[in-house]
């Protein structure tokens, strides 16, 4: 399966460029879903202004958590294995838990607040809502700020999903086969 639209080729615009120098991965050229992007100046600089990968109200590995599972249930391969592979091992995650972001229900490697989070996430998935019952447990667990955090970081990552399976992606070569 080929990509369905080709990614931006150099020489990009000097803030793409830029911005692409900011976020280096493994291999010779930046993500393929950046240089896709990349080939509108414009949503490339919006969508690379509303990552949340920096230090937020979440820990990197609750922030891994959720974006794993969010990938997971959508199907996108392509994200999954990057962050498998260039933040799993920084957040603490092994590869039961990995695999456990990939598999229905809540497995028994999660922690009751990591259990919470995979809840969270299947609930967004399916209802692109939060029931009451559910809220109030993320309300004991969780501060606002980070209530609303979870959620952008969710929607985020279903946005990453549809744009990476939706243009068929190829998964990157240094990136972690997707498990599921």
């Amino acid at each position: 399966m080929s990509p369905r639209i080709a990614p931006a080729t150099p020489p990009y615009p000097p803030a793409v460029a830029q911005t692409l120098d900011r976020l280096k991965t493994p291999g010779d050229e930046p993500l393929s879903l950046f240089r896709t992007l990349a080939r509108d100046e414009r949503l490339f600089a919006r969508f690379t202004g509303g990552g949340l990968l920096d230090p937020g109200r979440l820990p990197l590995r609750e922030r891994e958590i959720v974006i794993h599972r969010t990938c997971a249930l959508n199907r996108c391969g392509y994200e999954w294995g990057v962050h498998a592979t260039l933040f799993a091992e920084a957040a603490g995650l092994d590869a039961e838990q990995l695999a456990a972001t990939t598999t229905p229900g809540v497995a028994a490697c999660w922690t009751p607040r990591e259990a919470l989070l995979i809840a969270f996430c299947d609930a967004v998935h399916v209802q692109a809502d939060i029931d009451d019952a559910l809220w109030a447990r993320l309300v004991e667990a969780f501060s606002e700020e980070a209530l609303i955090e979870l959620m952008m970081l969710a929607g985020f990552y279903r946005t990453v999903s549809l744009l990476a399976n939706g243009l068929r992606l190829e998964p990157e070569a240094f990136a972690a086969p997707f498990l599921a």
